[in-house]
């Protein structure tokens, strides 16, 4: 951490330009003044003396302040939003949980700068440290997700491209811990509801860059922190058209045994300080739920940490940038659906602007460049599953990519259900740890081939297919109270024909 002794000009009042060592600022209040303003700017600092002067506001002379300053960061950064961990999301401005172009700029952002922006997790304080699932089990996902924003981007114009820099991502200090979710198929589910149906929950600590977990022992890895969401909002007519094609979806599908999509509703709905008076329109905003090809939203890619660059369409006059459910890390697919470790957390970030860009990229949705910064295991130390477009009961699909996938997930299971662990842990496991998911092939008829790479070096014991297989007791993630009284079984039921290989 550099320190910089900076000799800080007077140029008039109440300017503060957000450059630094360079940054002109009003100290005609003497040195408490310009204390004052560095902390607010988040900047620890020792003042070198008193530096109070004379000379009013169009004194000819101008007085210089030496201060020495220890920076956090090589500039200083402007927070737009800081959240209260004291009160929910629900009563705070500068969020919001629906996408709709009227829900006014929080504030404004400059090109070129970059701010700093907290955000609340995605329930918006609903989920705690504890070791019951009760709150993920009746978590109300009216609310959800609750993102900071919008902000205003300078001199952004309807059909250019918003270009986000993400130059940092981090969990709040004041709150060093998140967690991992299985939603009970009743209340939202997830990729393996079909089989595990109950809610569960994993609580993860943090360590520096690393995580552990009381619910999951065994287990400990660096976090790859990243924006699960991360949008502009859409125009009148793009909402419209959302509003058209999912509800299509849901009332073409009467007999589906799962959600197709969650259409607007005005219950949960929130705008900060405005959700009152734009309720009604609000009751036609978009969900935060699905990402979109329009705005981008919630893509849930876990290699857009720091360093990468978001290519975002506008598609509103000041674009409407909004950004929030931040997570320490997560496997490709977020299977269980709240399936990252789930976290408050701050993001820093730059925007500039591409003019007429959709035009010239021929841009119809996202896209991005990842950063320098990923997990770092050797290709050998990834045991990679295989998944085919075989279902559970050995029914036979052509080229289906979400039941190869799903096969991918179980075979993983069964396969670390040996040493220890039951069903839910393993799930939790592959939703929010660094698996790596791809879809090896795609054009083999009947067949497609995914395959999930789970990296061997995340265990503090040895998992390789050589080494014998030792049972411990790897504790249990949380359910909820009613469940445990009820009773389930924690270990899926397969049919025989998937299980002949397993060790009981």
């Amino acid at each position: 951490m550099p320190e910089l002794v900076s000799t800080v000009p007077r140029p008039g009042p109440g300017r503060y330009d957000g450059r630094g060592d360079k940054a002109g600022l009003d100290v005609s209040g003497g040195s408490g003044e310009v204390l004052r303003v560095l902390h607010l700017a988040g900047v620890f600092f020792q003042c070198l003396g008193d530096a109070d002067h004379e000379g009013g506001e169009n004194g000819s002379q101008s007085q210089n302040v030496a201060v020495s300053v220890s920076l956090k960061y090589g500039n200083l950064v402007e927070t737009l939003v800081t959240i209260d961990l004291e009160r929910p999301a629900w009563e705070q401005e500068g969020m919001h949980n629906r996408w709709h172009p009227d829900i006014p700029c929080y504030k404004k952002i400059k090109q070129n700068r970059a701010y700093k922006i907290e955000c609340y997790d995605w329930t918006g304080g609903q989920i705690g440290n504890n070791d019951s699932a009760d709150d993920i089990k009746y978590c109300d996902l009216t609310k959800i997700h609750y993102l900071s924003g919008p902000f205003e981007v300078e001199d952004a114009e309807k059909g250019d491209v918003l270009v986000v820099e993400i130059q940092d991502v981090q969990p709040l200090e004041r709150q060093p811990w998140g967690y991992c979710g299985i939603f009970a198929k009743e209340n939202g589910g997830g990729f393996l509801d079909k089989h595990y149906p109950k809610a569960a929950k994993a609580v993860f600590d943090f360590e520096g860059i690393h995580c552990s977990s009381r619910h999951i022992a065994g287990v400990r890895f660096a976090g790859l922190v990243h924006p699960g969401i991360i949008g502009t909002a859409p125009s009148h007519e793009i909402l419209a058209e959302w509003t058209r094609r999912e509800t299509e979806l849901v009332e073409s599908n009467p007999d589906a045994d799962f959600v197709m999509a969650n259409l607007p509703t005005g219950h949960g709905a929130y705008a900060g300080a405005c959700a009152s008076e734009l309720q009604s329109k609000l009751a036609c905003g978009g969900r935060t739920i699905p990402g979109r090809p329009e705005n981008g939203g919630n893509c849930d890619i876990k290699n857009l940490s720091r360093g990468s660059k978001v290519y975002l369409p506008v598609n509103v006059d000041g674009a409407k940038l909004s950004v929030g459910d931040l997570h320490f890390s997560q496997g490709d697919g977020e299977i269980s659906f709240c399936g990252a470790i789930e976290m408050c957390g701050s993001i820093t970030l730059k925007c500039s602007v591409l003019k007429k860009g959709m035009f010239k990229l021929n841009m119809k949705s996202p896209m991005y460049l990842p950063g320098p910064v990923e997990n770092h295991y050797g290709p050998g130390r990834y045991l990679t599953f295989e998944g085919f477009s075989v279902d559970e009961d050995g029914k036979q699909l052509c080229l289906d990519t979400t039941v190869a996938y799903r096969q991918t997930c179980l075979r993983a299971i069964e396969y670390l259900r040996r040493y220890g662990y039951n069903d839910y842990q393993v799930y939790l496991l592959l939703s929010c740890a660094p698996i790596q998911g791809h879809i090896a092939g795609i054009v083999d008829v009947p067949n497609s081939c995914t395959t999930i790479g789970l990296p061997m070096d995340i265990f503090v014991f040895d998992i390789s297919p050589e080494k014998d297989v030792v049972r411990r007791d790897l504790g249990n993630c949380a359910f909820a109270k009613d469940d445990l009284e009820k009773g389930f079984p924690l270990c899926d039921e397969l049919p025989n024909f998937l299980l002949d290989s397993i060790t009981k």
